[in-house]
This record gives C-alpha cells, structure tokens and sequence, in this order.
C-alpha cells in the first residue's frame, strides 16, 4: 500500500516536472523572439518591400503572399478534409477497405513536409504546368494539412452520441438532414479547432512551399494565381542562412519571426474563440 502510493506520488511529480520543463523551454523561445523581434516592428517593416538583400526595408510582399498561400490552403483544405470526414464517419461501409483507408491518411499526417514539397514539384509545377506559383504551393500545403483535418473532424463527428442520430432517424428525417441538423452542428467546434490548427501549421512551413511558391525577393505584388510570391517562413530562412552578412540581418530575422510567430498564434486563437462560441451555442 505505501510503496504503491510513493510511486504514485514519484509518478505524478515526474510528470509534472516534464510539464513545466516543456513550458519553461517554449516560453523561454517566445520570451526570445518577442524581446529581439519588438524592436524592428515599425510601420515601416510591415509595409514596405525589401532592400538592400532583406538588410533594410520591410517584409510587406512576405505579408500579402503567406495571406495568399494561407487562403489557398483553405479554400481547397476545408471542404475537402471535412466532406472526407463525413463520408468516412457516416456513409462509408466499415470494413477492410475502411480501415486501410485510415491507416493511409493516419500515416500521410506523419510525412516530413519536404516530401510534401517533392510531391507538389513533380505533380503541381511540372506534371499540370503550374510552375512556382501561389496555386502550387496552396495545392501542396493543402495536401500536407488534409490528413490532418480529416482525422480531426473524424474524431469530432464520433463524439457526437448516436441517440441523435437514432433519434432522428426515428422521426423519419433522411440520413443527410440527420448529418445535417444534428451531427454536424454539435462537431463543428472539433472540426474547426482541428483544421485551423492544421492550416496553422501550413502558414510556418518551409520546406513545401520552397519548391513550389516561394522567392526571396519579388519586384511586384502578385496579380494571379499563377505567380510566384515571397512568404515568410522561407524570408527568414533565407535570411538566417542564406544571408551573406547574418549579423547586420539579425534584426530583421527577430521581426520576422515575431511576425509569423503573431501570425501562427493568431489562427490558433481564432481556433479557441470558434470552438467556444459554437460549444456556448450547441450543447447536448
């Protein structure tokens, strides 16, 4: 009895003791980039282009073509990931096929996304003849976030108790107005936290946007889909490692980074906000 209880407590303290490690080494990494970032964050950073190789000016095109890449991602992600969501949660027959399926999108979510980038060269720039342009780049992250969203919204709509569903049903309602007026409304919140968070993801990424969207420096804002645009995660890669003179870009690399950290934060904010208000709303 005693010995079972002290490991409890060795348990639950080491766990803690993770915890706060965890928290201490992410909050040691904002508190980092905020503190060298908030100095270079001027109007004129955020709204004119760069100079001088990224050393003076601001990062306004990165700005315009990450927004760009970001609405992309989601206008072909959501809808997507979430129909899929649907059909494998309410209208696909459960079996082999089913489960092979699953197990196929459970292991594209854990693909590094350089593979995504390779996958989107060969199909979207070269094989269609998109080239490097906002419709590539948004096709590839779409489809490195897709798995992702569907296995989230997956997860939501099984939270949904059958009684609703069986209630419905019951009544003589078809099987799309019992998906539509009492499944759906109560597993919006998970769907939405899952796909935003997973379009957050996208808005950082590197890698897949590096082969088939991104330049480091762009003479002009971009007037189509069909143009190549400068987003921020690959400015600042270029600008920390590219860069022949890091140290007179430092500033630049902070701002930057704090700008894309604000910009990631803000899309898991909207997250929180969405899935409280539906939540408020829509209660079993």
């Amino acid at each position: 009895m005693m010995r079972g209880w002290m490991m409890e407590r060795l348990i639950n303290g080491l766990m803690r003791a993770i915890t706060y490690f965890v928290v201490l080494v992410v909050g040691y990494i904002i508190f980092d980039i905020v503190w060298n970032g908030l100095p270079a964050i001027s109007w004129e950073f955020l709204t004119e282009r760069p100079r001088r190789s990224g050393a003076e000016g601001g990062i306004f095109p990165a700005i315009v073509g990450t927004f760009c890449l970001v609405v992309g991602t989601i206008i072909v992600a959501l809808p997507l990931g979430m129909a899929s969501a649907v059909y494998l949660s309410e209208y696909a027959r459960q079996g082999r096929f089913t489960r092979a399926i699953r197990l196929a999108i459970v292991t594209l979510a854990g693909v590094p996304s350089i593979v995504f980038g390779l996958f989107g060269l060969g199909l979207f720039v070269y094989f269609f003849g998109f080239g490097q342009s906002i419709l590539a780049g948004s096709l590839t992250l779409a489809c490195m976030v897709l798995p992702t969203i569907i296995v989230s919204s997956e997860e939501a709509l099984r939270a949904v108790p059958n009684a609703l569903r069986e209630g419905s049903l019951a009544l003589g309602a078809t099987k799309w107005e019992t998906i539509r007026y009492n499944v759906l409304p109560y597993s919006i919140p998970g769907m939405l936290t899952g796909a935003i968070l997973g379009i957050g993801r996208a808005a950082g990424e590197t890698a897949p946007i590096l082969l088939t969207a991104a330049a480091f420096f762009l003479p002009r804002l971009p007037r189509t889909i069909f143009d190549e645009v400068m987003a921020l995660p690959y400015h600042l890669y270029i600008l920390a490692t590219q860069h022949p003179d890091t140290a007179t870009v430092r500033p630049m690399q902070y701002g930057t980074a704090l700008v894309l950290l604000a910009l990631v934060l803000g899309l898991n904010l909207a997250a929180i906000i969405l899935r409280s208000r539906f939540r408020k709303k829509y209660r079993w």
